[in-house]
């Protein structure tokens, strides 16, 4: 543990040998992972804008909340292989937030459909 553990580490002491091993391991896989929630993450506005444009109004798809919780998700798991207290604290409550609007979504109040724009 004294080779993974550093002084800024937050949660370390607290995760189970078997997952510490895996979640501070340094390698391509966790940089792929971060770039991969950044870019899933930022897209949900590029989509948005393109989708508004086509409408010519403001309108948020239903896709804008898939990527924003599973751009979340990544960005979690990023954070907690980065082990810092701040950027966990900042990613931490977004899945849920995103995944209660995907539920409410679900629920009912349904959103143009890609469809909608070309008309």
């Amino acid at each position: 543990m004294d080779n993974i553990q550093t002084a800024s580490s937050f949660l370390a002491e607290y995760v189970p040998d078997i997952i510490r091993t895996w979640l501070y391991a340094d390698s391509v896989a966790w940089t792929l992972v971060g770039f991969a929630g950044a870019g899933i993450f930022s897209s949900r506005f590029v989509i948005q804008w393109l989708y508004s444009e086509r409408l010519g109004r403001l309108e948020v798809p239903s896709v804008f909340w898939l990527l924003s919780f599973w751009g979340s998700i990544m960005n979690l798991l990023y954070a907690l292989h980065l082990d810092k207290a701040p950027l966990i604290a900042g990613t931490f409550i977004l899945p849920f937030l995103y995944g209660r609007n995907l539920v409410l979504l679900s629920r009912g109040r349904k959103y143009p459909s890609p469809q909608d724009a070309t008309s």
